[in-house]
């Protein structure tokens, strides 16, 4: 007999530490479904707040939850060095049409150590004339570092903006071996 409330979304999150500050992870039975940066105090709590607003649930803290272990392990692998890629199933219920589309492109085809321009990905995905449009799905990523966006630059040879500031940007990069090391 199935229990009141059994098929409810459950939304679990952590902060995790890494070598670019505090990230918070949240998943749900589907998988990890937002990372947010610079999570501490005022950011992680409306980062918390619109999370549940998005999926109509309170976010519960549970750093020992099976369903973050794995992201947890490869987010903390990712920034010692040791992971490349992120195989977490992911949960994309945040994100849908053209922007879906594009990031699940930049998770699949671009790999760690390679850069894509805007146009680029805008033509991977059979749209062009969307390199606009691609910078705003960049900015509306709820899978920041795992959907690499940080990986998404300018065809200028400029990096572009990033949600978690140029400075994070810069030092993902520079983590991947695009970029020298920042000096800050």
């Amino acid at each position: 007999m199935d229990s009141p409330g059994q098929y409810e979304q459950q939304v679990v999150w952590t902060v995790v530490g890494t070598g670019i500050g505090p990230l918070l992870l949240a998943a749900t039975r589907e998988g990890l479904v937002n990372v947010v940066f610079h999570a501490t105090g005022a950011t992680r709590d409306r980062a918390l707040e619109r999370l549940a607003a998005r999926l109509g649930t309170e976010p519960v803290e549970a750093p020992g939850s099976p369903l973050l272990a794995e992201a947890i392990r490869q987010v903390e692998a990712y920034f010692a060095g040791h992971r490349r890629d992120f195989d977490v199933p992911l949960d994309w219920s945040l994100i849908s049409g053209f922007n879906r589309q594009v990031l699940r492109e930049l998770a699949s085809g671009v790999r760690y150590g390679q850069v894509v321009g805007y146009g680029d990905l805008a033509r991977r995905v059979g749209q062009p004339g969307a390199a606009q449009a691609v910078g705003m799905a960049m900015g509306a990523n709820p899978l920041p570092v795992v959907v690499p966006c940080h990986r998404v630059v300018e065809s200028d040879g400029g990096i572009g903006g990033f949600g978690g500031g140029v400075g994070t940007k810069r030092r993902l990069l520079a983590l991947e071996g695009v970029l020298p090391e920042p000096l800050f």
